[in-house]
């Protein structure tokens, strides 16, 4: 058991964290089941199907949704089939979204692997994703989960919505900090929200408790995508740096601040830069240069941080129990994390 006072602010990177291995131990065996029922839901009889899902299935990744679910659950109840089909539908939701996505990006790789539309093209892919939307709206009516599909259709609606505003504005190049935070609270933080809500969905039917946990569930989603643009500006502080918005002309939160505190001269200079389909390493290593210059990657961790508190202060709310702090440590791992 744990009370409010031990529910430690995250104000730095210094403080040594949990392992994911350990954070989601708690979870660990719901996990291995969920697997289990995942595989089981996503199956099928068409070879060319098959042969595409058992290679997707390789592919593993951190788990972190229905991590998420599981988490939420524990804090109000028990885990139960509801918790299992809520997190099979998010897993099934959140994959079909990555395909289509590595699809419009013509990306070559996922995870380490191979992108499915790589091997197998464009068409297969979207049919491979449009098959797992399918799959989540079945397990959902065959269970009549209607509450769970209601839940998530906002998210993709969301989502949705997202993608096509940042396309809109990336196509004219006029990012603020208003459209970022709007953009990632329906792209990323709408998802990672419906995860914190459906968790508490399947164990109670209390209409406030679903309502902190889509609040609590809408900052560590914001925290998160955070904490993926900071990577892009990273040295050795912050994980392996990617560079991928900086090569894909993305306009991120550390580089919309940095212009903010630039000169004018130098900010134009950069936004040139910016503005160029192929860079050379040097004109990415000078836009990181920029960005850690004028306090970019200062104000976008603290901006993770706050966020990432408003979380755990939400949580002070929540009965006492070990899966509080199982919780908490989760919300660590997602702003420490080095990928």
């Amino acid at each position: 058991m744990i009370d409010n006072q031990e529910l430690e602010q995250i104000n730095s990177e210094t403080v040594t964290r949990k392992t994911l291995k350990e954070i989601t131990a708690p979870v660990s065996e719901n996990l291995s089941e969920f697997r289990s029922f995942f595989k089981d839901t996503i199956q099928s009889d068409v070879f060319l199907l098959d042969q595409i899902i058992n290679y997707l299935l390789r592919q593993k990744g951190k788990e972190l949704r229905p991590t998420l679910v599981f988490m939420s659950a524990n804090l109000f109840g028990e885990i139960n089939q509801r918790s299992y089909i809520a997190a099979t539908m998010i897993e099934l939701l959140h994959t079909a979204t990555l395909i289509h996505d590595d699809v419009v990006d013509e990306a070559n790789s996922r995870r380490g692997f191979v992108s499915i539309n790589k091997i197998w093209k464009n068409k297969a892919g979207v049919l491979l994703g449009d098959y797992l939307l399918s799959k989540g709206l079945l397990i959902a009516l065959e269970n009549k989960e209607h509450n769970l599909l209601e839940v998530q259709s906002r998210a993709v609606q969301k989502m949705s919505e997202g993608e096509l505003r940042q396309l809109k504005t990336a196509g004219l190049f006029n990012m603020t900090e208003e459209r970022y935070f709007q953009i990632i609270s329906e792209k990323t933080a709408s998802l990672i929200s419906t995860c914190c809500e459906c968790g508490a969905v399947s164990v109670t039917d209390d209409e406030d408790i679903h309502k902190k946990m889509r609040e609590i569930g809408m900052c560590i989603g914001i925290a998160f995508q955070i904490r993926d643009d900071l990577f892009d500006y990273g040295v050795y502080d912050i994980g392996k740096p990617t560079r991928n918005d900086i090569q894909e002309r993305k306009v991120t939160l550390p580089l919309i601040k940095a212009f903010e505190h630039a000169s004018k001269k130098d900010a134009a200079h950069i936004r040139a830069l910016m503005k160029k389909r192929k860079k050379s390493s040097k004109n990415v290593e000078d836009i990181v240069d920029f960005v850690h210059s004028n306090g970019g990657m200062e104000y976008a961790k603290q901006s993770m941080y706050d966020y990432a508190n408003e979380a755990i202060e939400g949580l002070k709310t929540v009965p006492d129990s070990s899966a509080k702090q199982d919780f908490a440590d989760l919300i660590h791992f997602v702003i420490t994390r080095k990928k």
